[in-house]
């Protein structure tokens, strides 16, 4: 176990380098058992998240190195086997594993995933578009078993679920004929996902829209592959680098993936410059706004970076309010801020209040989910005096070298492990 200690409050100021997409390299990672050859995927986050999934492969049969950020991965030895249930509980994208083991193999079991508690996440819609396609599906307390003979395009609405679609993406692209996605999901990490199968030799068209058409085809080819930069990563680093009312250089920033984001900067008074296709600059706000934050569905406004706006929130003159449309259990860390001196209240499961600007002040708290261990961290930065956030190993699966990031932007943070530290008083 280890844990965080952040000495604030600091005002963030340099250039950082955002890592390749977590949600774009764990489906793509999956993807390459359809390839059965070589894949060499650069700009891959060395994250514990990645590093799970290549472990399930690797159980499987697959061969691969990690080294500088750049994967090698050779899938065509993998065998006619299920996945290692102690290994697929401690990942919830083991379930992208479904589609194209069931398109290989043509049957896999498979547990409940893991994943963070951010709330049930039920995948009824994958299991509806596996069985349109031919599947017979058995689900029991323990997970799922799939089989299927021969596997047949469909019509299907993806309802936007994003696993789902890229799913039912990976089950079309080697079943011949024409498969339709409506509804379809259309992140900027799906789409990542569906340029990287193109590039192998797939034929996905509406790319970036709600409406895909796979046409299927007979195999796909070895391929060279760079992942997209970290769409919340960049916007975590950006919205750390407002609250903090710094001066930052965020590289890897794509606008068009931030739309909505950049949006509530507007409304807040954020001052930014786009600097390039690829790279924004953060300038120094000296009075926030108060804003009104809804999450949606792409492009609307991102579920992960809910969190890191509301520490945001803290500092803008006036009330600001949270609604999460997405998850129910993605407001734990309201709890947290306010043991900071924050004044914000969760309202039920999904709606906060949060009036400012108040100032944040250091303690101990403790990160529930991925994205809320990056919300806290950013609140440390800003606090006066010194927080301690447990569970950090949380914040490892999505955040690559996230202290080591934030050094170097001038924040006074350091990774220890826990017997090097005091133990509390009445403890």
């Amino acid at each position: 176990m280890e844990q965080l200690i952040i000495n604030g409050p600091t005002k963030l100021k340099g250039e950082i380098k955002v890592s390749g997409s977590k949600n774009a390299a764990l489906p793509i990672i999956a993807a390459t058992i359809l390839v059965r050859g070589k894949v060499v995927l650069s700009n891959i986050p060395e994250i514990d998240d990645v590093i799970a999934l290549l472990n399930i492969l690797g159980s499987l049969g697959a061969k691969y190195t990690l080294e500088n950020n750049t994967l090698t991965i050779d899938t065509k030895g993998i065998r006619k086997e299920n996945p290692d249930p102690k290994l697929v509980r401690k990942l919830r994208a083991s379930i992208l594993l479904i589609g194209p083991l069931l398109r290989i193999n043509k049957g896999v079991t498979i547990p409940h995933p893991g994943g963070c508690l951010i709330g049930t996440r039920p995948i009824d819609i994958h299991l509806e578009g596996f069985k349109k396609m031919g599947a017979k599906v058995i689900e029991d307390r323990n997970g799922y078993n799939l089989s299927i003979d021969s596997m047949k395009p469909i019509e299907f609405r993806a309802d936007f679920t994003v696993t789902g679609t890229e799913n039912l993406i990976m089950a079309a692209v080697l079943t011949e004929g024409a498969t339709k996605i409506s509804l379809a999901a259309a992140e900027p990490h799906v789409q990542d996902l569906c340029n990287f199968l193109n590039s192998a030799g797939a034929k996905i068209e509406g790319i970036g829209t709600h409406n895909l058409k796979i046409m299927g085809v007979e195999k796909l080819k070895e391929v060279e592959y760079e992942i997209i930069p970290d769409q919340i990563e960049a916007g975590t680093f950006a919205i750390a680098a407002a609250a903090s009312k710094g001066d930052v250089v965020v590289n890897g920033f794509v606008p068009k993936h931030h739309e909505s984001l950049l949006s509530k900067f507007d409304r807040a008074g954020i001052r930014y410059e786009i600097l390039e296709s690829d790279k924004v600059r953060i300038l120094p706000t000296h009075e926030i706004r108060p804003f009104n934050l809804r999450t949606e569905i792409y492009p609307g406004f991102p579920t992960d970076l809910q969190a890191p706006m509301a520490v945001l929130a803290t500092q803008a003159n006036g009330t600001s309010e949270i609604y999460e449309t997405i998850f129910e259990g993605r407001l734990g860390y309201i709890n947290e801020l306010s043991k900071m001196g924050a004044n914000c209240i969760a309202r039920d499961a999904h709606q906060a209040t949060i009036t400012g600007p108040t100032p944040l002040y250091g303690t101990r708290i403790t990160s529930f989910d991925l994205r809320a261990g990056a919300t806290l961290v950013i609140a440390g930065v800003i606090a006066t005096g010194e927080s301690r956030l447990d569970q950090i190993e949380i914040i490892d699966r999505g955040y690559e070298k996230i202290e080591e990031k934030l050094k170097a932007l001038g924040a006074n943070i350091k990774r220890v492990k826990l017997k090097e530290i005091e133990p509390r008083e009445g403890s």
